[in-house]
């Protein structure tokens, strides 16, 4: 079985699906790896280190993505630069796993079901123990986190750690934590070293233990909602989130920096700061909004910029995993070659559809939509 690596084609995206050294683990199995010429330069890997650990190279990606029977990739298939479709470009019958929210994308649904292909998500991993070292969205969420402290940090243009100098002593600055996911507990710990008092919230009450053993303190506000099955908070009604709004307004007013993460993979993330909360905020204050690609967290987010309002400088970057890109494709290739190697038997793909990993990630197979909501979103589409 031949599986395929191509160079990422999205604008900015520096990842690569496969690193050098998570290529022997799929050869081991029997599978044969193939890369385009370039595929990880972004990512500070070379082509001669992929021909080095046994992968084979192809300068053009039409003749990769025909030759593969299996396609690993970042980024979900896109047009590429010559307008052609990356999904047009692989046989009837392959396979391709990526990063790949299908309710957001039915026209893609459509084309790859046309195709004849299997598509998995690598977003729609299940949150079970067997699938942690699946898990590409907690690796991911885990960069975001981390970088998110140090983007505010860059732009608070003061210190985090308290200091008594000479000079004075200068307070530590106060960090507010909207969210408590992966990303919202590597931002809490990450500010926490950096020296910060931090306080977070999310509406899930089951969350007050992991933030209070990071050295945080939870806020207490009257709404909760408990986690879906897959450990994400359920929704708020109209009601609940403009009472959230109104408590949340003191803590937000009295913070130097806000960072924001709630979002659920396929919703319009939540509204969490108002301009009118903004317009509260102490000038030189700073919100990171880790939800700017779904909406934004902030009402006055722009994804992918940077911008002030009345004082405030309101944060919004877009794909922060790519900002480090040698560790976020380490990361990433681990989780997807140890998907792909769950429904490898005999050196063939052999997926299991009794097995929850693969059921649950599974949007089409060999043409056919088998995602429910991809199903019902691509027959809103057609309508």
């Amino acid at each position: 079985m031949k599986v395929g690596v191509p160079r990422e084609i999205a604008p900015g995206e520096r990842r690569v699906a496969l690193v050098p050294a998570a290529i022997d683990r799929l050869i081991k199995a029997g599978l044969e790896v193939q890369v385009e010429a370039g595929a990880g330069e972004a990512a500070f890997h070379t082509t001669r280190e992929y021909a080095d650990v046994g992968a084979r190279i192809l300068p053009d990606p039409a003749v990769l993505y025909g030759q593969s029977d299996v396609i690993l990739k970042v980024r979900r298939l896109q047009v590429t630069p010559d307008g052609a479709h990356e999904a047009d470009l692989l046989p009837s019958g392959a396979t391709v796993v990526s990063l790949f929210v299908p309710d957001d994308d039915p026209d893609l649904v459509a084309r790859a079901a046309a195709r004849g292909l299997s598509y998995y998500s690598m977003d729609l991993i299940p949150r079970i123990s067997r699938a942690q070292p699946m898990d590409a969205r907690s690796a991911m969420s885990t960069l975001a986190g981390y970088k998110a402290v140090l983007l505010a940090a860059d732009q608070y243009g003061w210190l985090f750690p308290m200091l008594s100098t000479a000079a004075g002593t200068i307070p530590p600055a106060k960090v507010l934590v909207l969210g408590v996911g992966v990303a919202g507990l590597q931002a809490i710990a990450t500010a926490r070293r950096l020296g910060a008092v931090v306080s977070a919230f999310d509406v899930r009450p089951q969350v007050r233990q992991e933030v209070e053993s990071l050295g945080a303190r939870f806020l207490t506000i009257d709404v909760q909602s408990e986690q879906d099955a897959s450990g994400y908070a359920r929704g708020l009604s109209e009601e609940q989130e403009r009472r959230q709004r109104e408590q949340m307004t003191a803590f937000v007013r009295d913070a130097d920096i806000v960072i924001t993460t709630a979002l659920v993979p396929g919703r319009r993330a939540p509204v969490l700061i108002t301009a009118d909360m903004v317009a509260q905020m102490k000038p030189r204050s700073v919100i990171v909004d880790l939800a700017g690609e779904q909406g934004g967290n902030c009402e006055w987010t722009e994804p992918g910029k940077t911008v002030e309002r009345l004082g405030v400088t309101i944060m919004g970057p877009v794909n922060i995993p790519s900002m480090m890109p040698t560790l976020a494709s380490r990361l990433y290739a681990r989780t997807i070659s140890s998907f792909l190697l769950n429904m490898v038997r005999d050196g063939a793909l052999a997926p299991n559809p009794n097995d929850p990993i693969v059921a649950e990630s599974c949007v089409v197979r060999a043409g056919e939509v088998v995602r429910a909501t991809a199903a019902a979103a691509l027959t809103r589409g057609i309508r």
